[in-house]
């Protein structure tokens, strides 16, 4: 795992803001098609899906491709993980070295390893009676809780509770990752744990109650590369515009907000939805009404051995922005970033968008890495909003 590496910029004893680079990984989809096992592997999971009990739910969470990684230390001394940074749930958990199930230890074809947490080599690790579970929208996790020093990017919780899984879903065992770190609202935790942003802001660490995330693009498919920075306690200036807009969070759950208006090509709608920013959710989910839109609008055919809707990659810089109207602003998401290529074959590129279905609670809308690579995003815990800066990448 010597590719994640996550390298602290700056670090300090008290107050401070922290800039820590993230790596983004391989598109399992890219990987799976490519090696002629992505119909099987869609298949394993409509069959898993229709066996799971919603314990702890946390819907919107996508792993099936490519996300953004971080390296932390649970423990005394400190043992290595490297966790999806997500938005989209608040807690934390790593894998149990005791786990010895394939999907704990990494499947062989998937050609990564776990690095999996030894409780019995930390002398600071509680364990607790409580058992967790947690649901995910691709799958699920369980085991027990506990409590330990945390450090991710020069940060020190030094009592944080999080999960040690000891089941997970098979989904995880293909993709290089050892646990999830929540950065969402604490009334999203699964068994009213207190994520650990809460706590560097109760333990006052930070300049500012709030963190920055700036996602890097690149056009060609890479495994382990760097990805985008996230910056605790500051607004990232360098890597986003000066200009900020903000919104007020309509709950804080998931970092939910209003959205005004939609439009793409000739198609527009301006009825009311809610809507989340997800750091764990690669794509842009969508009302079906919008993304029956986007197909006609972008000509895109549904292929039915992917399940995934394609255009020609020629058109991958020609198709129409999509349109979101937040806060009375417009934000543009250009065609380079929903067009992408998977390498499906014959020309063909995807739109990383998919349905959230109709109807139910919750949000209508995800707005995930394909939005917030356009977009830096500022997540503002002290004054309950939102903020969106145009994000600046090189070389597109």
């Amino acid at each position: 795992m010597q590719t994640f590496v996550l390298l602290a910029l700056v670090a300090a004893c008290s107050a401070a803001v922290i800039q820590v680079p993230t790596h983004k990984t391989e598109s399992l989809r890219a990987k799976l098609i490519k090696e002629g096992k992505y119909t099987a592997f869609l298949a394993s999971q409509h069959a898993a899906r229709a066996q799971q009990l919603n314990t702890g739910f946390q819907p919107f969470v996508d792993y099936f491709d490519d996300f953004y990684l971080g390296n932390i230390t649970l423990g005394t001394p400190p043992q290595p993980a490297t966790v999806v940074l997500d938005t989209g749930s608040s807690n934390l958990w790593v894998i149990d070295a005791a786990c010895k199930t394939q999907a704990c230890n990494g499947y062989p074809d998937s050609g990564y390893t776990k690095q999996k947490f030894d409780t019995t080599k930390s002398t600071t690790f509680v364990k607790e009676t409580r058992k967790f579970s947690i649901q995910y929208g691709s799958g699920s996790c369980n085991g027990y809780l506990g409590k330990d020093v945390l450090n991710f990017g020069g940060l020190t919780v030094q009592s944080q509770e999080f999960g040690v899984s000891t089941h997970l879903a098979d989904v995880f065992g293909y993709q290089p990752v050892d646990g999830i770190l929540g950065l969402g609202w604490p009334a999203l935790a699964v068994d009213q744990v207190v994520p650990p942003m809460q706590n560097l802001i109760a333990q006052k660490q930070l300049d500012a109650p709030l963190f920055t995330v700036w996602l890097d693009r690149n056009l060609q498919i890479a495994q382990g590369t760097p990805g985008g920075l996230i910056t605790y306690g500051a607004i990232d200036t360098v890597n986003c515009a000066k200009q900020v807009t903000y919104v007020p969070l309509s709950a804080k759950t998931y970092w939910q907000f209003p959205l005004d208006a939609f439009a793409v090509g000739t198609y527009s709608e301006t009825k009311k939805d809610q809507v989340i920013s997800d750091t764990g959710t690669s794509w842009l989910g969508a009302p079906n009404t919008i993304v029956s839109a986007i197909v006609k609008q972008t000509k895109a055919v549904f292929d039915w051995s992917t399940e995934l809707y394609t255009v020609d990659c020629s058109t991958m810089k020609t198709q129409p922005d999509l349109i979101f109207t937040i806060g009375g602003a417009q934000f543009p998401v250009k065609s380079v970033e929903y067009v992408l290529d998977l390498q499906l074959g014959g020309g063909k590129c995807a739109l990383a968008v998919f349905s959230m279905g109709s109807g139910g609670f919750g949000p209508s809308w995800i707005l995930g890495d394909t939005f917030i690579r356009q977009y830096c995003n500022v997540y503002d815990i002290g004054n309950g909003q939102i903020g969106f800066a145009t994000a600046v990448h090189k070389g597109l």
